[in-house]
């Protein structure tokens, strides 16, 4: 059995094994035990502080298998993704150079510098176990956020952002780093995020160029990679979209990975969630019904799982006991439910953006 919950000082042995095997290492997760120490106590501040609209919130979850006594993955919320210092990305834009006396007219790609994503709640640092990739608990680890957004709207902003990690070449460099940030830093991909992840990334933004590139002195392989997922989020990133994410203009400032966002009352969580009061029945008298992922009420006890979506007639959704108390909730209290299966989604672009 398999639930999301706010991580806790003792998941932190969890934390670095899955820090060190994500693939590939990520900025926001670093494999550094102080780091990920201070995550935790960050998280556990903020799920006991008031809160009336987002700051400098920081909440980590953990995928725990209770069979297994594990944990096996990690999910973040940042309520406000420049909220101690602008979040920088680059921002892809088009520019026009002409010339009446010659008859010439250009369209020229560039990237600028922007810090556009600062207000918006980032969710990141997402590591699961490779034994359960492909599984429900992929699904419920990376939308199990969203439901606790959907539930504390207040400490959240109304704009949602996913950077995903860009395309790595066969040596695990990044074409678009070689071509761009080497150049001012003279050293390799995997250093320097090793180096943002266990400071910040606001020292790359103050030692890169304030202009704009012009994709077109680019190398072809750094200008193949904007907007290039990494193969291994390529699903994740397919699932975000179903769920309402849009891809912006906006890239990594490292790897020019895609960063999506989203109005978050447009996603389907959203749209699709539902209260229910709960009526407990034992698991072999459950109709049979579609999976769905169901959240209690609880701000620093929140727990999300996947259970049937099996309603009464009267709108009671019918839990098996063992769900009912891994969720901390007893007949009659309401729980959020949502659909766990999404529609195909549309690789679009912002049309705010286009």
């Amino acid at each position: 059995m398999l639930v999301v919950r706010p991580a806790k000082p003792a998941d932190l042995p969890g934390l670095e094994r899955l820090a060190g095997t994500a693939t590939p290492r990520l900025t926001n997760l670093p494999a550094h035990r102080d780091r990920l120490e201070e995550r935790i106590s960050r998280s556990q501040r903020s799920l006991s502080r008031e809160v009336e609209f987002p700051g400098e919130e920081s909440y980590t979850f953990v995928l725990e298998d209770l069979e297994r006594g594990e944990v096996v993955g990690t999910a973040t919320i940042r309520a406000q993704a420049g909220a101690h210092e602008a979040y920088y990305t680059y921002r892809q834009e088009t520019l026009i150079h002409a010339s009446q006396q010659l008859n010439v007219r250009r369209e020229v790609q560039t990237l600028s510098l922007s810090h556009e994503v600062s207000e918006a709640t980032l969710l990141c640092a997402l590591s699961l176990d490779s034994r359960y990739k492909g599984t429900s608990a992929e699904s419920l680890l990376r939308r199990a956020r969203l439901m606790f957004i959907a539930q504390y709207p207040e400490r959240f902003a109304e704009i949602l952002a996913i950077a995903f990690p860009g395309y790595l070449d066969g040596d695990g460099e990044s074409p678009f780093w070689n071509s761009v940030g080497r150049h001012f830093f003279v050293r390799g991909y995997q250093e320097i995020n090793h180096l943002a992840g266990v400071r910040s990334k606001s020292f790359i933004a103050e030692v890169m160029p304030q202009f704009p590139l012009y994709l077109p002195l680019l190398t072809p392989q750094a200008r193949a990679a904007i907007g290039r997922e990494h193969p291994h989020h390529e699903t994740a990133l397919d699932e975000m979209l179903a769920e309402g994410f849009v891809r912006s203009r906006h890239v990594d400032i490292f790897d020019a990975g895609p960063v999506i966002k989203a109005e978050r009352e447009r996603l389907q969580t959203f749209r699709r969630s539902t209260w229910h009061p709960v009526r407990v029945r034992p698991a072999s008298s459950l109709p049979d019904a579609e999976p769905a992922m169901i959240a209690n009420q609880k701000l620093d006890g929140f727990r999300c799982v996947v259970a049937r979506y099996a309603l009464s007639p009267t709108g009671q959704l019918m839990l098996s006991p063992e769900h009912a108390e891994l969720l901390g909730v007893e007949e009659g209290r309401a729980v959020l439910a949502a659909p766990l299966a999404l529609p195909i989604g549309e690789d679009i672009f912002d049309e705010g953006e286009l």
